[in-house]
């Protein structure tokens, strides 16, 4: 009885489960059409015969029963899985045209063939490619075409400024101070040395200083006052034999010396008071004056197209030493600082012509994306290309191919310089290029470049 009871319950519970199927699919015809109700009702009958295998009794110990068992349940799935999945729909322009506009009624003795409304056209897929990753020799190359160009137009400008104040300056030296043997002015720019320019906005005037030899010696950075080999002074001799006004510069000695503030300070008068710059400027279609606050000796010139800075150095060339009137800040005088820059610029091109090397272009970049980086912006100039000037001694492969690890390696160099502090120069060892920095801006610096080491593409971020 209670088997009989056991199953009478399981034909209901099928019963009420095949009438809800049932609905189910009758419904499923009228809302999804006659393929997705055939889905359906695979589904539905694969789910069902899995629910009354489940509920059925098994036959204990029969393997084959179960084998066959497991394989019709696969292939149920397999079926669900292959039927066709239904078409999308054709989409009608004008709703009021039905979908099949067959001839009606039709022409007897006329075969008539059902119209098929085609398939509207695909669209093609453009298959998105993933975003390419540029290698670190890509994107240098790419900052170097792409940030560093100077327009010719404005390159010519700028230059074209620049000489025609160079002219009305040297006139007006010649006239105004005709008892000083001024050499002739000229300009110092990397727009005019062939070193590609990060910006054609500032250029360096050079007022050569022509001293008698006989009366005039130089005397070693290391016996002066600031112990700095890199600064010099100058010193009047034989004044026993030969006293003062035998040269014409001796109005500018203090102590025996030629005081590059003194000398400094009469120019910074004569820009300042004595030079009508609004009449040279009207002449040359631009507003130019003298910036009075300054210790250099500097003019700004606003162009419609430009503005332009120009420096003012003079300099003296004595025992193939290059010196600049630029002492240092504080109450030191008489000093001269020796450049290098000349030697600087003669020395990358013989290197890049010797091997068609790329330094004057990896120079380019490291001085903008040091430009660009606050803590960075001590470096650009002079102490980067002595860098490369030591890892060209070491490092002969300077080809195109190369930049990316001649990149690197100068980021890595420039790290070990400044854990030392010390960053000699490439033309006297006793010079320590790092000098002026604080300890806090070298610090600063390490850490920058030493993330950067590990990934230079963060100075190549745009700002």
């Amino acid at each position: 009885m209670a088997e009989f009871t056991r199953q009478r319950g399981k034909r209901q519970e099928d019963n009420g489960l095949g009438s809800v199927l049932d609905l189910l699919l009758a419904n499923a015809r009228l809302v999804l059409g006659v393929t997705g109700a055939a889905v359906l009702a695979i589904a539905t009958l694969a789910v069902k015969r899995l629910i009354d295998r489940a509920t059925s009794p098994r036959d204990e110990g029969d393997p084959k029963a179960e084998q066959k068992t497991l394989e019709e349940s696969w292939q149920e799935l397999a079926l669900i899985k292959a039927t066709p999945k239904p078409p999308h729909k054709q989409r009608r322009e004008d709703l009021s045209e039905p979908l099949l506009s067959p001839a009606w009624p039709p022409v007897p003795g006329e075969a008539h063939e059902p119209r098929v409304c085609p398939a509207p056209p695909e669209t093609p897929q453009l298959e998105s490619s993933p975003p390419r990753c540029l290698t670190l020799q890509e994107k240098l190359l790419s900052h170097y075409s792409n940030r560093l160009a100077v327009p010719e137009a404005q390159v010519s400008l700028v230059l074209q400024l620049a000489k025609s104040i160079c002219a009305q300056l040297q006139n007006f030296l010649r006239n105004k101070c005709p008892e000083l043997p001024f050499g002739s002015l000229f300009l110092s720019s990397p727009l005019l040395d062939g070193l590609r320019a990060l910006t054609a906005d500032h250029v360096h005037l050079m007022l050569p200083v022509v001293l008698d030899t006989a009366l005039w010696s130089l005397i070693p950075g290391e016996d002066t006052v600031v112990r700095n080999p890199q600064y010099w002074m100058i010193k009047r001799t034989d004044l026993e034999y030969f006293p003062r006004g035998c040269s014409p510069w001796d109005r500018f000695i203090v102590g025996q010396y030629l005081s590059s503030n003194a000398l400094n300070e009469t120019l910074h008068k004569l820009l300042v008071a004595s030079i009508n710059w609004p009449a040279i400027g009207s002449l040359l279609g631009s507003i130019i004056h003298p910036v009075v606050a300054s210790q250099e000796l500097k003019l700004e010139v606003k162009h419609d197209q430009v503005e332009l800075s120009i420096t003012l150095f003079p300099v003296v060339e004595m025992d193939d030493k290059v010196l600049l009137a630029a002492p240092p800040e504080g109450l030191v005088e008489n000093l001269w600082l020796e450049s290098f820059y000349r030697a600087e610029v003669s020395a990358v091109k013989e290197l890049d012509a010797g091997d068609s090397g790329v330094r004057q272009r990896c120079l380019c970049i490291l001085n903008s994306v040091c430009k660009t980086h606050p803590a960075l912006r001590k470096l650009t100039g002079s102490p980067l290309t002595h860098v490369v000037l030591h890892l060209s001694a070491t490092s002969a492969d300077w080809a195109e191919d190369d930049l990316a690890d001649r990149f690197q390696q100068v980021l890595e160099e420039l790290v070990g310089y400044l854990e030392r502090g010390v960053l000699p120069s490439y033309f006297n060892h006793k010079i320590n290029l790092f000098c002026k920095l604080s300890e806090e801006e070298i610090d600063e610096m390490g850490f920058m470049l030493y993330r950067a080491v590990s990934e230079p593409e963060l100075l190549l971020m745009e700002k």
